[in-house]
């Protein structure tokens, strides 16, 4: 399976235009988060997507609440909302939270989990946020990442890579925790290989 992956596009066209040239190389698309600079141009922003006929799967980023993204994805039949929610693609199963914070639902994670019986199936991870101590949630010298991301990685077997975004100067950085692959693919996309 081949996964075209971006993150933080904040309606740059050009940026854009590089999804669009990739999305026939991939099986399905990941957005983790920030499409849009604060929700303007959403509409036009989600049409265009819309366009490139593949499953695509969103996440919000910061710059996207969870309603709107939601009553927006709505609108498309192949983009999918998997904010808080689980998604099986080939069983390959994604499991997305968007914006900030992520302590409050690694418990609700973990219920969706064993209702699911996915014990043993691959889980790739899309939150907005990077986890801590990586290379993705560098700044300077210091750590700003997502320290309840890091746990949930390292206490759950099933993940195998971990896409998100946030911090633009991290753009086309990869990192790991365990053997998990973690990747922030940045606003013109990268293809993963699962």
């Amino acid at each position: 399976m081949k996964i075209l992956a971006f993150t933080d596009v904040h309606e740059n066209l050009t940026a854009f235009k590089q999804i669009e040239k990739k999305a026939y190389k991939s099986d399905l698309l990941v957005c983790a988060g920030d499409l849009t600079i604060f929700e303007t141009h959403i509409g036009p922003m989600m049409k265009k997507l819309s366009q490139i006929k593949k499953p695509i799967l969103m996440i919000p980023g910061n710059h996207e609440t969870p309603e709107v993204l939601k009553k927006y994805c709505s609108f498309y039949k192949n983009i999918i909302y998997i904010h808080k929610k689980l998604y099986d693609y080939k069983d390959n199963y994604f499991l997305g939270w968007g914006g900030g914070g992520f302590s409050q639902v690694e418990k609700e994670f973990e219920k969706l989990i064993k209702r699911t019986n996915i014990s043993g199936k691959k889980v790739i991870l899309i939150t907005h946020a990077p986890p801590y101590n990586t290379k993705l949630d560098m700044i300077g010298k210091q750590h700003y990442g997502n320290k309840s991301i890091t746990k949930y990685i390292r206490g759950n077997k099933n993940i195998i890579l971990h896409i998100c975004g946030h911090f633009h100067e991290q753009w086309g950085k990869q990192d790991k925790i365990n053997n998990v692959r973690i990747i922030n693919p940045g606003p013109k996309g990268e293809i993963i290989t699962i």
